[in-house]
Order: C-alpha cells, then sequence, then structure tokens
C-alpha cells in the first residue's frame, strides 16, 4: 500500500460519510488527518479514532476557512493534502427552485471548495509540494437525475475548476486531481435519496453500491508520492454504473 507517513492532511466533510471514509484511508496509510466539519460530535469522534484532530469548519464562511487552515499551519508547519469533499445532494425540480435552493446548494459544494482551496494552494505554494483532490461525481458531468440541476452544475463546476487550477499550481509541484464517485451507501445517501440506496445496487455491474472506503482509497492514492505525475485528472468510482446502455444489458 502506499505511504503517506507524517503527512498532514485536511480533509473537508470528514466526520460523515464518504468524507469518513477519506479519513480512515488516509490515516490508515500513515497520514496525520485533520477531521474539518461543521458536525463537532461526529468529528471529535473520527479524530479520536484515528488520533487525528478536529476543527470545526463551514466551508461557505471565508473567514472561518482562513483561520481553520492557519490553525492548522501553525501547529504542524504544513499541508501535505486537500480533501475538498464537503458537499449536500438535496433533489430540487427545477420549477420548484429558488433563488434561496441555488445559493445554499453552491455555497456548499462549490464556492466552499475554493474558500478552502485557495489558503491552502497558497500554503502549497510556498512550500512547493502538494496534493489536492476534489470529491465531484458522476453527477453533471457524465449523468443527470430528476431534482439533480443544481447539484450536477456545481458537480460539473469543480471539474472546471480543477483543470485550471492543475494549470496554475503544477510548477509549484502541487497536483490537483477529482474523484468522481458513483453511488455510494451513507446515511446521507439514505436521507436523500432513500430508493437509490434500496434498490440502486440493481444497476451496478458489480451488484452493490459504493462504500465510503472505496473512495477513499483513491483518494488516498492521489495523495501518494506514486501519484505524482498526474495531475488534472478526475477517476470513476461507480463500480461500472455508467457503463451499460440500457438496464437490461446488466447480467
Amino acid at each position: 500500500m502506499y505511504k503517506l507517513t507524517d503527512r498532514i492532511a485536511l480533509v473537508t466533510g470528514g466526520a460523515n460519510g464518504i468524507g469518513r471514509g477519506i479519513v480512515n484511508m488516509l490515516a490508515k496509510a500513515g497520514a496525520k488527518v485533520m477531521i474539518c466539519d461543521i458536525d463537532e460530535d461526529a468529528g471529535k469522534k473520527v479524530a479520536k479514532e484515528v488520533e487525528g484532530d478536529f476543527y470545526y469548519l463551514d466551508v461557505t464562511n471565508k473567514d472561518n476557512a482562513q483561520e481553520v487552515v492557519q490553525e492548522i499551519l501553525e501547529k504542524h508547519d504544513r499541508i501535505d493534502i486537500l480533501a475538498a469533499n464537503t458537499g449536500i445532494y438535496p433533489e430540487v425540480m427545477i420549477e420548484d427552485m429558488t433563488e434561496q435552493d441555488w445559493e445554499t446548494i453552491q455555497s456548499i459544494n462549490l464556492k466552499g471548495i475554493f474558500f478552502v482551496a485557495q489558503p491552502v494552494l497558497k500554503a502549497m505554494k510556498q512550500q512547493k509540494y502538494g496534493r489536492v483532490i476534489l470529491t465531484s461525481s458522476i453527477s453533471g458531468d457524465i449523468t443527470g437525475f430528476p431534482g439533480g440541476a443544481i447539484y450536477g452544475a456545481t458537480k460539473a463546476g469543480i471539474l472546471g475548476f480543477m483543470r485550471s487550477a492543475a494549470l496554475e499550481y503544477a510548477p509549484y509541484g502541487v497536483t490537483v486531481n477529482s474523484v468522481q464517485p458513483g453511488m455510494v451507501l451513507t446515511e446521507s445517501l439514505k436521507k436523500e435519496l432513500g430508493v437509490l440506496s434500496e434498490k440502486g445496487a440493481e444497476i451496478v455491474p458489480l451488484k452493490r453500491l459504493g462504500k465510503p472506503e472505496d473512495i477513499g482509497a483513491a483518494v488516498g492514492f492521489f495523495a501518494s508520492e506514486e501519484a505524482e505525475y498526474i495531475t488534472g485528472q478526475a477517476l470513476l468510482i461507480d463500480g461500472g454504473q455508467i457503463l451499460p446502455e440500457t438496464p437490461d444489458m446488466i447480467l
């Protein structure tokens, strides 16, 4: 397994779901993980389990994001890995959509990445090393679903941000990549998209939904020394979900 011994990793949305899977895999590889989340109880519990640190972080608050990054830098002198994972996916049909719906979802999913990535990338530029991994989705860039217009727009937007950021920071030894999960079995999936958590495996060729650690393993690879020549790329992690042309092609 790749080694991330003594690397300092900042994971947003690390208290639950995919974020927790990312935290677990980075810690397993040896990284010192900073769990950043608005869920203090769960975040502190995860931090204790992996011997990391917890920081309260609201990614929609630019000042809060800058303060958290600065605190981590003051304590550890560097940030080697950023896994920007915070996101929500409520269903909102276009005709029912309000301006506030749009603002809320894009602020968390897209603007929140900018608020955290900007100060982290600045630090990585100075230290001439860094691994940034953004959590996008198969939705938006490849697929869509009724009620997912805002969500899909933000997740496609993440990939646009990634490509330009990869070019801007490549001269400084910083790579920027993305993971694109398919359906991953989390408590959030059950709450927001219950039917998919119940029947989703039927449309996945591997016949199961993803585990948070499946995404975490890919993030860990992008964060490793072995991935130093990969930047500006997005990796699909969907169990083959998007491969069949029609549902009846699934064996």
